[in-house]
């Protein structure tokens, strides 16, 4: 009995549209609700770090001496704790997918000087 059951599954798969594509070629579009991933608009941060007090994973470093900022990818969980508390509201969550990696690296970012007016 099973066979039928089987071989009307298989019968049916070959007229209707593939369950899967072609990544990454092709790409789903991001379902609602999706986080994403934290990025950062650095000629708005003042290294404050208050995000990477309020980073669960310590997943993100600023460094004030050296102007930078940090984020570990392989890290961050997605909260968007850091982006809720930014006062300057320099951190987004982009909904989109981060892209593939073949090794665990930290994206660094230098934080130009304020300009003064």
């Amino acid at each position: 009995m099973g066979g039928f059951k089987l071989g009307g599954m298989t019968f049916r798969g070959l007229f209707k549209e593939p369950e899967t594509i072609q990544y990454p070629a092709q790409q789903k579009p991001a379902p609602a609700g999706l986080k994403g991933h934290v990025v950062v608009d650095v000629q708005k941060c003042i290294l404050c770090g208050i995000c990477q007090k309020r980073c669960p994973c310590d997943a993100i470093a600023v460094n004030k001496p050296e102007r930078t900022w940090t984020i570990n990818r392989f890290a961050c969980v997605q909260c968007g704790s850091c982006v809720r508390e930014c006062p300057k509201t320099c951190l987004v969550m982009e909904p989109t997918y981060t892209a593939p990696s073949t090794s665990k690296h930290l994206d660094s970012f230098d934080v130009p000087e304020a300009q003064k007016a």
